[in-house]
């Protein structure tokens, strides 16, 4: 049923978002409709881009107010729907890309105050430029920005060493669904002043309130790294080999990724700039890394006594460090690879699932074999950040059977997979969120107290239901 938004809201959102702060034009939305896998395009009459904050407290009480839904919407590269509006066209998208100022940089107490709308990259590149360094790092990082990592409490590939979105942000600018602005941006790392309230909004989605500006952790510039891409014998070798580097290492393990053959193979064909460095594809393989801000501490004669005593213990086959930074990139350029060639190759159903470590062996064997016997000729691609429990289960369409056909047993296959992981005491998102694909998953797993706990909360933030509505909850 299609729902419309009343002209005299849309003339007072459009003066509060000032004259260059809004799209009508149907030619100009289509990219903020279009969830970027293209399974949801939404509709809407009017794309909010306010420039400073005010003017997102202005909307905001104005769409309170009117009881106007309003869909919080950053880079637009989330994978579950979240900033996506639904069909009816009764909401409208407020896009953060030009809060797009850094407004501080202190190099003596490690801290960049950022808004929203920053691309991470831009922020990467800002700590670098003082001397420091940010650490989030994502396939999307030239054109996701810090408000959408924010909301979906992102991790990446450095969750290991320094922890992910939650553990990286020390306070908050949000404006809540009111249009009242909670400022609470603290440099501060300890500050024992009642309930750390930012947790609520790192993760929240855009759900209780519209996250316009950050103050994030820097730390100190790594200057050696030590980069291996390791052929393992099996899945369980993996947990074995990491428990060996954080024993020998301790916190210099930055990276811990792990690659399927069937996903190097599959990145090899498909991609024209990835290498393999090792003299064959292996079954299983992983990508160690370790890093050091100290100068003087000798990575690659740790990396290799590391590498001599995993092959005497017989976690690994074969293995090859990179040389110098090109090579390093090089080895991660085939990581990356691995989710660009499966678009390539054709339709997937995606599972961001997180296990205990010492559980993602058995969780990877036990979904691969479960979901080839239910249906034959599906090809799992498990991926991903073993070093926290992470992994990216990918599952490939039969070869000649229908895209579409496929991907209705998407939800099929989320109960296959996710049962799994629940009965290994595992989460059904990892990084990338609930949004619209799991929000009937998260009903179906979480335990009852906890989602009264999060409705009391919604509706003790958001009495209205404007945030968001439809999405995690």
């Amino acid at each position: 049923m299609m729902r419309t938004v009343p002209k005299n809201v849309i003339e007072k959102l459009k003066a509060a978002a000032g004259p260059n702060g809004w799209l009508d034009d149907t030619s100009d939305l289509s990219s903020y409709l279009t969830e970027q896998r293209r399974l949801f395009t939404g509709s809407s009459p009017l794309i909010l881009r306010p420039d400073n904050v005010d003017a997102v407290s202005e909307i905001l009480a104005i769409c309170h107010e009117a009881r106007v839904p309003v869909v919080p919407q950053g880079g637009n590269t989330g994978l579950v729907g979240g900033g996506i509006p639904y069909e009816h066209g009764g909401e409208v998208v407020l896009n953060t890309s030009r809060l797009n100022k850094i407004r501080a940089l202190d190099p003596q107490n490690f801290t960049i105050t950022a808004e929203a709308g920053c691309v991470l990259a831009d922020i990467q590149r800002a700590a670098s430029d003082s001397g420091r360094f940010f650490p989030l790092s994502l396939g999307a990082e030239g054109s996701c920005q810090i408000g959408g990592n924010l909301s979906t409490n992102a991790g990446g590939t450095a969750v290991l060493r320094y922890g992910n979105m939650r553990e990286l942000t020390l306070g908050l600018e949000v404006v809540l669904a009111d249009g009242t602005i909670w400022d609470d941006l603290t440099g501060l790392r300890k500050n024992n002043t009642g309930y750390d309230l930012k947790h609520l909004f790192i993760g929240g989605e855009g759900t209780l309130g519209v996250i316009t500006a950050a103050v994030l952790k820097l730390f100190p510039t790594p200057k050696s790294h030590g980069t291996a891409l390791i052929a393992i014998g099996e899945i369980a070798n993996a947990v074995d080999l990491l428990g060996l580097a954080r024993s020998e290492c301790g916190d210099a393990v930055t990276g811990f990724e792990y690659m399927p053959g069937l996903g190097i193979d599959l990145a090899l064909k498909h991609i024209p700039d990835a290498r393999n460095p090792l003299s064959e594809v292996s079954r299983h393989t992983v990508l160690l890394e370790l890093s050091s801000s100290a100068s003087d501490w000798p990575i690659g004669r740790a990396l290799e006594a590391l590498l001599s005593k995993a092959l005497e213990n017989g976690f690994v086959l074969d293995a090859a460090i990179a040389q110098n930074e090109s090579q390093r990139k090089s080895f991660w350029r085939l990581r990356e690879a691995i989710p660009e060639a499966q678009r390539v190759a054709g339709a997937s159903i995606k599972h961001d699932v997180s296990v205990p470590v010492s559980a993602v062996p058995a969780f990877i064997e036990s979904a691969s074999a479960a979901v080839v016997e239910a249906l034959p000729g599906i090809v799992p691609i498990p991926f991903g950040h073993v070093g926290d429990g992470n992994i990216h289960f990918n599952l490939m369409q039969p070869a000649g059977m229908e895209r579409d056909l496929f991907l209705k047993e998407w939800p099929r296959f989320n109960r296959i997979v996710h049962d799994i992981v629940d009965s290994l005491g595992g989460s059904i998102s990892a990084e990338h969120g609930i949004g619209r694909i799991k929000r009937d998953e998260l009903r179906r797993y979480a335990a009852p107290t906890k989602l009264d706990l999060i409705r009391k909360v919604k509706r003790t933030l958001d009495p209205h239901g404007i945030l968001n509505p439809g999405k995690l909850i």
